[in-house]
């Protein structure tokens, strides 16, 4: 049994919480920075990163969520949440958690194609994935040590670096559960072996 996360400042928590509903899997909506001591994995969802940084320094989750990203257990970051992991944001000057080693574009899609899904295949995860594409961000580039998971249209849409693991889309808004039992897989790993290869 595993306990995994999900943020729950903002987003689609109650549908991350239902992908990741397993017989193998605790599920646990995180309010208050406590609750992270107890977790094996976080599940960092989507919303407008913008927003969901001010709650996290609100209510002082930002050096908690640092601290648990370098305990080496597993993130998933969607969207939103793939924003607030990655190093670099263009035409910012800073990131925010900065835990992957890619730069992301927000709003890439732009609003004329604000929602549109699309049929990707993820590598570890199925050649059939249903992304559903939101106000999505882009993964511009990523350094050598990212593993590059999926691309849409030539353009990298999930990445993983070790323990964490980032996408553009949002999963949970299909019945498609797949991606998240490979993060739940990752959380597994990472529990059994304490380190993630």
């Amino acid at each position: 049994m595993v306990k995994i996360g999900v943020l729950a400042l903002q987003g689609a928590v109650r549908e991350h919480v239902k992908c990741l509903t397993t017989d193998e899997t605790e599920i646990i909506t995180v309010k208050r920075v406590e609750q992270l001591e107890e977790l094996d994995g976080l599940v960092i969802p989507g919303g407008e990163s913008t927003t969901m940084r001010r709650l996290i320094d609100k209510y002082d989750f930002f050096e908690p969520l640092k601290d648990f990203a370098k305990s080496g257990k597993p993130v998933f970051g969607t969207c939103a949440g793939a924003i607030l992991m990655a190093k670099k944001i263009v035409g910012q000057e800073q990131g925010h958690l900065e835990v992957i080693d890619m730069t992301v574009e927000r709003n890439a899609f732009g609003r004329q194609r604000e929602s549109f899904e699309a049929e990707l295949m993820v590598t570890g995860v199925g050649e059939d994935v249903t992304a559903v594409f939101i106000r999505a961000p882009l993964i511009k580039e990523v350094g050598e040590n990212v593993e590059i998971l999926s691309k849409y249209n030539e353009e990298i849409v999930v990445a993983r670096e070790g323990q964490f693991l980032a996408c553009s889309f949002h999963p949970e808004l299909t019945d498609d559960h797949r991606f998240h039992h490979y993060f739940i897989e990752m959380v597994k790993q990472a529990k059994n072996n304490k380190v993630v290869i």
